[in-house]
């Protein structure tokens, strides 16, 4: 990262990201990431989990940087799109938007159901949308649309799954990587 001091906020999925995953790892290997916990992980719903993730910008005391991953992926541009307003949205640098998941798609969990419609409209900060060719809970195609109506980096990291714990990244350098080039402000 920058010399800049940034709030690194990490937005896991539906039912949480467990040991092994690389938000888990990452918060391991840095105080500076912080999750934001919501309020029910297992039955999530859209309009607590934006309300819970802009009371966390507010007290973010630096520009904060999101590392999102599936819900938490929608959860961010709902919340950009329907609830932030230009203060809160003047303090994000950017998103790594990790595993958008489809709520049209088979694998949708129905617990879930509450965060369609997906909104489609450009993100007020850069952002990378990174898939998985193999994503059972999200196809290429509709992380494609997501990062083009978002104006986002669309990154293919190959047949990865969900991009999970059971994605054998490891500390996941790479992805490390690009959300530290989302809070640089050269």
């Amino acid at each position: 990262m920058s010399a800049q001091k940034l709030n690194m906020l990490v937005l896991p999925g539906y039912q949480n990201s467990g040991i092994g995953h690389w938000q888990t790892r990452w918060e391991a290997l840095d105080p500076a990431f912080v999750r934001v916990q919501m309020p029910d992980w297992d039955h999530p719903a859209r309009e607590a989990w934006c309300r819970t993730l802009d009371a966390a910008v507010a007290a973010a005391d630096a520009p904060v940087v999101f590392a999102a991953h599936s819900l938490g992926c929608l959860a961010t541009a709902s919340w950009a799109s329907q609830y932030a307003n230009a203060t809160q949205l003047a303090k994000v640098a950017g998103a790594l938007l990790v595993a958008v998941p489809d709520p049209a798609g088979t694998h949708f969990p129905r617990d879930a159901s509450g965060f369609a419609p997906v909104p489609l409209t450009r993100l007020p900060f850069a952002s990378i949308v990174v898939a998985s060719s193999d994503d059972p809970y999200g196809g290429v195609p509709f992380s494609q649309t997501c990062a083009n109506a978002w104006g986002s980096r669309w990154i293919d990291i190959g047949p990865r799954g969900h991009v999970n714990a059971d994605s054998g990244l490891g500390d996941w350098d790479e992805g490390r990587d690009w959300l530290a080039s989302l809070g640089r402000r050269d």
